[in-house]
């Protein structure tokens, strides 16, 4: 580390926007920043398991080419020389990219993602892939063959980081990052930012390109960002959106900045609470830092209002004949050969779509249409609705049972087209992260984010490092 970096005990726990920040004061190098990164990998990683691949060489020579520009007043933009790291689903030419699986060990990517095009444009270090769920098709975490990274928050036990985006959760709650992309289709990026005390965000279906991303459910797939705050996911949330002729569910829309509403507060804005019939199952910790973030939101000038909802939150828990078709079309064929060595949950799951005619297809679509409309009218006049980002906090690998679905407050933000923002609502008395979710309608990120900021200016629970990193 240069003497620059003296100034600063550990780079690595540094938010994304103070690293800008001192790159652009030249109190830090992104050398600095990549070697303290990679030395707490290598301090870290072999309990952790965030990530599938770490590239080590790469990310230094990246590092030094972006400090000698930021040095001759060449940068590109903000984020020049700042690491990321991707979920393993994200293509990126020449690399391998397992999307989870170990048939695919030697998979090597024939092209570049839009979205790490987009990042490596602005100047972005590609610190290394993160492990994801076989396929992204699970959201404990888990992974049967590659293996499942450790949620940092329990130094003693091994317990869920979330999933399907579990790599790219534990690399930032680990500090070995200080942001990762995910991908989201039915939480994916909620529940392991829920379990591992993250803010991730789930953008609309079009706000950010699938091209290169290994698809699960094109219907509602959805990359977007994982990181410490809400600043800090607005930042990598717009430094990927926008459209692209390579992915025609972006045609016609338009980027949108979500940073200069962001300290607008949220006077005015009116937010409904979810009703007293989905608190029901959901873990009494969990409920109380729910009703705590609602009175704090409610201190900052925001109206809450009681919502009645057409539909029970977790009525998308029941298999989708959509999801399940898709599903089946990508991964059909390598599920139903025995001989192929594949997660015996993922495996199911895929199967399970074998028998989906295209009336049920159809159907199930048409139906998401009416709930969608449904939803809408029951939140006409309403901001967003707020709910927990789970039931309850991170269990222990060995109280899972794989075949249970976790998306109970998630789903229904991507199969009726909304985005949704988790972040951490506090800790239980084991020390775990609870947290709460903020649902808007389609393309409000922005509103989703404003109000998660003011949240995170009133309270301290996303400063909070597991201790067992430190």
């Amino acid at each position: 580390m240069n003497d620059l970096a003296n100034t600063i005990a550990d780079p690595a726990l540094l938010s994304a926007r103070r690293l800008a920040g001192a790159f652009a004061a030249r109190r830090l190098s992104p050398v600095d920043v990549v070697d303290a990164l990679l030395a707490r990998i290598d301090r870290l990683e072999p309990r952790l398991q965030a990530f599938v691949e770490v590239y080590r060489d790469e990310a230094r020579l990246a590092a030094e080419a972006a400090d000698k520009a930021i040095r001759a007043g060449q940068a590109v933009g903000p984020l020049h020389g700042m690491p990321v790291a991707l979920k393993d689903l994200v293509e990126l030419e020449g690399r391998i990219t397992t999307g989870g699986s170990a048939i695919w060990r030697d998979r090597r990517s024939t092209l570049t993602a839009t979205l790490a095009r987009r990042l490596l444009a602005q100047g972005m270090i590609v610190l290394g892939k993160t492990h994801t769920v076989e396929f992204a098709s699970g959201g404990w975490g888990l992974n049967q063959h590659m293996g499942t990274p450790r949620n940092p928050w329990d130094a003693t036990h091994a317990r869920a980081p979330g999933g399907s985006s579990s790599g790219s959760g534990v690399a930032v709650a680990g500090r070995l990052v200080p942001w990762a992309v995910g991908t989201d289709t039915s939480g994916s990026i909620r529940l392991p930012a829920s379990f591992c005390g993250l803010t991730g965000l789930k953008p609309t279906l079009g706000r950010i390109s699938t091209h290169g991303v290994l698809p699960l459910s094109p219907s509602l797939d959805t990359p977007g960002p994982m990181a410490r705050d809400v600043e800090d996911a607005a930042l990598l949330y717009n430094a990927m959106q926008g459209p692209d002729p390579l992915d025609p569910t972006t045609r016609g829309i338009a980027a949108e900045d979500p940073m200069p509403g962001l300290r607008h507060g949220v006077r005015g804005l009116r937010l409904g609470r979810m009703p007293e019939s989905e608190r029901e199952g959901v873990d009494a910790e969990m409920l109380a830092a729910y009703d705590s973030a609602l009175a704090v939101l409610a201190g900052q000038g925001a109206e809450i209002v009681d919502v009645v909802l057409p539909f029970p939150l977790g009525v998308f828990l029941q298999p989708q004949p959509m999801v399940q078709a898709e599903v089946f079309h990508h991964y059909g064929a390598i599920a139903g050969d025995p001989a192929r060595q594949l997660d015996d949950a993922v495996r199911a799951r895929v199967l399970a779509g074998a028998g989906v005619t295209a009336e049920a297809y159809l159907a199930n679509k048409r139906e998401h249409g009416e709930r969608k409309r449904l939803l809408e009218a029951a939140l006409e006049g309403i901001d967003a609705l707020l709910t927990p980002g789970t039931a309850f906090a991170a269990l222990r690998l060995d109280e899972i049972d794989p075949a249970v679905m976790l998306s109970r407050f998630n789903g229904f933000a991507n199969y009726l087209g909304m985005c949704a923002l988790c972040l951490p609502s506090g800790f239980n008395a084991q020390g775990l992260p609870l947290s709460i979710q903020i649902a808007c309608r389609g393309y409000q990120e922005a509103t989703a984010l404003r109000i998660g900021y003011v949240y995170q200016q009133a309270t301290d629970h996303h400063l909070r490092v597991p201790a067992g990193v430190m």
